[in-house]
């Protein structure tokens, strides 16, 4: 009888058939229904093509954005099956209608490797979309279905005729009603379709964007190799090591690695990694394992040649990988591939854990006893590192002891206005560009959630300097501190004594340099901030706008030069354009920057870690020509502005 009355009943169980799971719950399937959940559509059809690459059929694949942000990907492999299933459907409504269904559970089907794993991702594409339609170039034949409605009607199979051509055209357009946001980001896409074309040699990949006429190719005969190159652009670093080779992992089943590595001059390490091209942002046992090797590989050849006696401890992989830029690339038998979860974004394969041990630790051993001078150089790099994460230990122990014994004093001399509450899932903390706005913010603020941590001195470039120099500057260590949560590998996001972290400067150059400075350090050593949606920039306005006076006072805001433009048409008004934000008093720095109901925030993200990584080194290093090129290609000082960076992006 309570069931009854709670609205809680047999008659409460469902059952969902087809594609109805995919469209009631889409995250478990794509992610999120965010822009990344809606480029992960385009992902795992891409795949699909790719798939048919890396199996020996078809060398391009092309992408068409449309004008109306549908998108066509076009493959010249096999083409699909589209006869009869035994299921008594076409093939093609099994694949694009059915989730678990697919080619690569069967060993007969070719695939001796692929990236799709769980048999969804064309069916759950089209469970998200308004339509979908394939075409099939098989058997000198042309084939169409149309599917629409998220795949609830389905059209018939159509024979359009003859061809001599192979391989599967799919166009989609996602629905709106699913995601968020259906605009479709251009250097997001190019940056997967580069990616992919590094990862197959000569593989082409084109990209055309019919919304702006815009067009690329990429195509690379060195693979990875120059993919390393790329991505070691804007830092100095030594000869592109490739090491590469087979494991047998059980009797029947071999896996195949790839790698391409390079020492930079750079203090950060930046290791990729995919599994039959597909990115493992997440790491896993691949990972694991190469870095193993390389340790061992290094140790063993340091204790051979006398730079560590038998009683000395091995000298720490951390240190060995400092500045270390690393691709790899594995090709495993989808009988033994294991992912964790649908978007696949770690490896489980515990075979290959041992078989980057085995390949990468032969190759790494041959290529120093090959190699004195590298060799001996990395000793010296890898000593100099644990000089100076020894320094930075010390440095975290000393200011954790002088927390425990003074608190308050460390509460960050003075500078830190803490929230009264201490509830982590609602405290916001803004780090505030000098001490006028710092005031203002303070008085502006609320109290209760809202933290305030003026930037008195000059905040350093974390990319050209060490740990224990990071570590002596005293924004830097403020900021570590107020946030709570320690910083680089020890770096935890549960210790995080703030739900956001709001960098709030000038709207001008200083504040501009401010802001890159600080992303560089988030990005550098607490990463997992970005990664989980925590850091923001907050947007202040340029322009106060009054209308009227006395009674009849009005007040407006203006954050770009169109918005001044509306307000100040046929009007009669007074504009004053704010130079920083020590101009705003309390009331107006609340009002339109800091109060939750009215700001307007930018959240700093990672769509796509290899791009960001280049970005950093080359905008960030120590090397003047790469950033002088971006600079030359990017900014336009011919304008009346000072300049305009020609394009911007925070993510």
């Amino acid at each position: 009888m309570d069931n009854i009355k709670n609205g809680y009943s047999e008659e409460s169980i469902q059952i969902l058939e087809g594609l109805d799971a995919v469209r009631k719950r889409p995250g478990m399937y794509i992610g999120s229904t965010d822009q990344r959940g809606l480029h992960q559509l385009v992902w795992e059809i891409m795949d699909n093509s790719i798939d048919e690459a890396l199996s020996g059929f078809g060398d391009e694949i092309r992408l068409t954005i449309k004008s109306d942000n549908s998108v066509i990907i076009e493959d010249f492999g096999r083409g699909l099956p589209y006869k009869k299933h035994q299921s008594g459907l076409y093939t093609t409504e099994v694949i694009f209608n059915m989730l678990h269904s697919g080619g690569k559970f069967s060993e007969a089907s070719g695939y001796k490797v692929s990236g799709g794993l769980h048999g969804v991702g064309a069916a759950v594409v089209n469970a998200l979309s308004l339509f979908l339609e394939v075409t099939i170039y098989r058997d000198n034949y042309i084939h169409q279905q149309r599917f629409s409605d998220g795949g609830k009607k389905i059209g018939p199979l159509k024979n359009l005729g003859a061809t001599k051509k192979r391989g599967t055209v799919v166009w989609f357009k996602p629905d709106p009603k699913v995601f968020s946001t259906t605009l479709f980001n251009y250097d997001y896409i190019k940056e997967r379709m580069k990616e992919s074309a590094f990862l197959i040699p000569n593989l082409k990949m084109v990209l055309n964007d019919e919304r702006n006429n815009q067009k690329e190719v990429f195509q690379y005969e060195r693979g990875i190799v120059e993919f390393v190159e790329y991505l070691s652009k804007g830092k100095s670093f030594d000869e592109v090591k490739r090491l590469s080779g087979t494991y047998q992992a059980r009797k029947e089943h071999t896996i195949s690695i790839e790698t391409a590595v390079s020492f930079t001059s750079s203090y950060q390490e930046n290791i990729i990694s995919f599994v039959n091209n597909v990115r493992t942002k997440d790491g896993g046992t691949h990972e694991t394992g190469f870095k193993s090797a390389l340790t061992r590989a290094f140790n063993d050849y340091a204790r051979k040649y006398g730079f560590l006696k038998e009683k000395d401890n091995n000298i720490e992989g951390v240190d060995l990988r400092e500045g270390i830029t690393a691709v790899l690339s594995l090709r495993i038998p989808e009988s033994i591939l294991e992912f964790e979860g649908q978007t696949k974004s770690k490896l489980g394969t515990p075979e290959a854990r041992a078989a980057m041990e085995n390949v990468i630790y032969d190759q790494f051993t041959y290529y120093l006893e090959e190699n004195v001078d590298f060799a001996n150089n990395l000793i010296k790099r890898a000593n100099d590192a644990y000089k100076a994460r020894e320094a930075a230990r010390k440095a975290r122990l000393e200011a954790r002891s002088d927390r425990k014994r003074n608190k308050r004093e460390v509460s960050l001399s003075g500078k830190l206005t803490p929230a009264t509450s201490k509830d982590n899932t609602i405290t916001e903390l803004f780090l505030v560009e000098g001490d006028s706005a710092g005031g203002s913010a303070k008085q502006g603020r609320n109290r209760v959630f809202q933290a305030i941590l003026p930037l008195r001195g000059k905040v350093i470039n974390s990319e050209r300097v060490n740990l224990d120099a990071l570590l002596k500057n005293e924004e830097i260590n403020t900021i570590i501190h107020a946030i709570g949560a320690d910083f680089g590998e020890e770096f935890n996001i549960e210790k995080c004594n703030y739900s956001k972290i709001i960098i709030m400067t000038d709207a001008d150059d200083d504040g501009a340099h401010i802001q890159v400075l600080l992303l560089t350090f988030f990005f550098r050593y607490m990463k997992p901030l970005i990664e989980n949606g925590r850091l923001f920039i907050a947007n202040p306005p340029l322009y106060k706008i009054t209308k009227g006076r006395g009674k009849n006072e009005n007040i407006f805001y203006a954050w770009d030069e169109e918005e001044l433009k509306k307000h100040t048409e046929k009007n009669q008004v007074t504009i004053q354009r704010f130079k920083g934000l020590g101009e705003m008093n309390f009331e107006q720095l609340w009002e339109t920057t800091m109060n939750p109901k009215t700001r307007t925030l930018i959240q700093v993200l990672i769509e796509d870690e290899g791009e960001a990584e280049k970005k950093v080194s080359t905008l960030m290093g120590s090397q003047v020509m790469p950033r002088r090129d971006w600079i030359e290609q990017n900014v336009d000082f011919e304008t009346d502005d000072d300049f305009i960076v020609k394009e911007h992006s925070y993510e």
